[in-house]
C-alpha cells in the first residue's frame, strides 16, 4: 500500500497544478498570461498587475499561522526590495485548503497581526532563543506595512480537491466548447503535460504562457499517455474510461474500421499480437448468415519487421484464421479493390491487413462508407489522415496489453 504522506504529497503538487491550469483558463483577455513558480508557485499577469499566489492543500490538517508565516515573510521580503526598485510591484496572494481552523483568520489581519503572528520569530535553543522581528529587520515601517496589506490576499477556505478539479472541466467546456470526456482526456490531460513542461523550465520567460497559447497548446486531438494524468486517473480507471468512450457499443453498426497498433520492439511477444487479431475479429465482425451486412476489421501493426508480419499471418493462416492483406498472388502489387472486398459468412475473412501506412491511406480514401480509425501509438503518432468524413482517434499507450484492455 502506497505511504500516506506520499499520496497526500502528490495531491499537493496536483493541486498546485490544477491551480495553475484553472488560472490559466479564467484569465480575462487571451493575451494574458500565467508563470509558473517564478516569484512564488503561480504569478498572474494581466495588462494591468502581476499577483504573485501561493498555494497550501492541507486536507487533513488544521490551519494555523504558523502553516503560511514563511510564505508571508518571503511576500514581505520581495515587498521590501519593489520599494527599493531592485523588484517589480505586485500583487500577492495566499490560498489554502485545510481541514479546519479556518476561523482563526476571520478578524481579519491588520498590521498589528501581522507582525504578531507572521513576521515575528525565535531562533536558537530553547534555552538561549533570540527573538527576530522580520519587519524590523527590514527596516519597513507600519506605514509600510499598511501598504504591503493593501496588495495581499488571504483565502485559507479555498477549494477542495475535487471541487477545484471540477471548476476546471467545467472552465474548459466554456472555454473550448467541449464534452465531458474529451474536457478531461484531451484538454485537461493535455493540459497537465503543458503545466508540468513549463514547471521544469530553468529560464523564468520559458515558464511563462499566454491563455491563447495555452488553448492552442491543449486543443489536439490525441490521448495522451501522460503520467501525472494516469497518476490521479489510476490506469486500470484511464483505460476503462477510453473503453467505455470509444469501444462499447450494443449494436455494433457495420462501419469500416482501421485498427493501428504499434508494437513495442523491447517488450514485442507474437503471442500477444495474436491475441489482438483474436479480439478484433471476435468483437468487431460481424459474419453470421442471419446478418444483413456483414464486415470484419482492418488492422495495421507498426513497428515489426515484414518477415515477423509474414511469420504471424503463417501462422494465423494455419489456425484457419483466414486474412486478406490486398495482394493476391505472389508478388503481385496492393490492390485496395482486393482488400476491400466484403467479408462474408461464406468466405469467412476475419480480418484484413494492412501492410504499410500507404496501404492504410489508399484503402481509406477509396471507402465511401463510414469509417474509422484508431490509432494506438507509444511515443509518437505515425499516421496522419486529414479528412473531417473519417474519425481518427490517437491513443498513446504502454503496450499491447493496453490495447487489450481498452478494446
Amino acid at each position: 500500500m502506497r505511504n500516506r504522506s506520499a499520496v497526500d504529497t502528490i495531491r499537493g503538487y496536483f493541486y498546485q497544478f490544477d491551480l495553475s491550469i484553472l488560472s490559466i483558463l479564467q484569465l480575462g483577455a487571451l493575451e494574458d498570461s500565467v508563470e509558473i513558480e517564478c516569484i512564488e508557485d503561480i504569478d498572474i499577469r494581466t495588462a494591468t498587475e502581476v499577483t504573485a499566489t501561493q498555494c497550501k492543500y492541507y486536507a487533513k490538517t488544521e490551519y494555523n499561522h504558523s502553516v503560511i508565516k514563511d510564505a508571508v515573510k518571503h511576500m514581505v521580503s520581495h515587498f521590501k526590495e519593489s520599494l527599493l526598485g531592485t523588484k517589480p510591484e505586485v500583487s500577492y496572494s495566499i490560498k489554502g485548503h485545510y481541514a479546519s481552523g479556518q476561523e482563526k483568520l476571520d478578524g481579519g489581519v491588520d498590521v498589528n497581526f501581522l507582525k504578531k503572528h507572521f513576521l515575528t520569530y525565535s531562533k536558537g535553543k530553547s534555552s538561549s532563543k533570540i527573538t527576530h522581528y522580520h519587519h524590523t529587520d527590514l527596516g519597513l515601517s507600519d506605514a509600510d506595512l499598511g501598504e504591503f496589506l493593501k496588495r495581499l490576499t488571504i483565502d485559507v477556505r479555498a477549494k477542495e480537491f475535487d471541487e477545484q478539479y471540477r471548476e476546471i472541466l467545467d472552465a474548459i467546456q466554456k472555454n473550448v466548447g467541449a464534452t465531458q470526456f474529451s474536457a478531461e482526456y484531451f484538454y485537461y490531460n493535455n493540459a497537465l503535460a503543458v503545466i508540468r513542461e513549463l514547471s521544469i523550465q530553468s529560464a523564468p520567460a520559458d515558464r511563462t504562457i499566454t491563455k491563447k497559447e495555452f488553448l492552442a497548446r491543449i486543443n489536439t486531438s490525441t490521448v495522451l499517455f501522460n503520467e501525472w494524468f494516469i497518476e490521479k486517473k489510476g490506469k486500470k480507471a484511464h483505460l476503462a474510461a477510453l473503453r467505455k468512450e470509444y469501444f462499447t457499443e450494443l449494436n455494433i453498426s457495420p462501419y469500416e474500421r482501421f485498427f493501428l497498433v504499434e508494437v513495442n520492439p523491447s517488450c514485442y511477444v507474437r503471442s500477444d499480437l495474436k491475441d489482438i487479431f483474436f479480439q478484433l475479429a471476435k468483437k468487431w465482425a460481424k459474419l453470421s448468415e442471419r446478418e444483413p451486412s456483414p464486415f470484419c476489421p482492418y488492422i495495421y501493426v507498426h513497428g515489426v519487421s515484414s518477415d515477423e508480419l509474414i511469420a504471424l499471418k503463417t501462422e494465423l493462416i494455419l489456425e484457419d484464421f483466414k486474412i486478406i492483406d490486398g495482394h493476391d498472388f505472389q508478388g503481385a502489387d496492393f490492390s485496395y479493390r482486393s482488400i476491400v472486398r466484403k467479408a462474408t459468412h461464406g468466405n469467412e475473412i476475419k480480418i484484413k491487413v494492412l501492410n504499410t501506412l500507404l496501404n492504410i491511406e489508399q484503402t481509406v480514401s477509396a471507402i465511401s462508407t463510414t469509417r474509422r480509425i484508431y490509432q494506438f501509438y507509444i511515443s509518437n503518432s505515425y499516421f496522419d489522415y486529414d479528412d473531417p468524413a473519417v474519425r481518427h482517434v490517437k491513443i498513446q499507450v504502454e503496450n499491447l496489453s493496453d490495447i487489450q484492455s481498452i478494446i
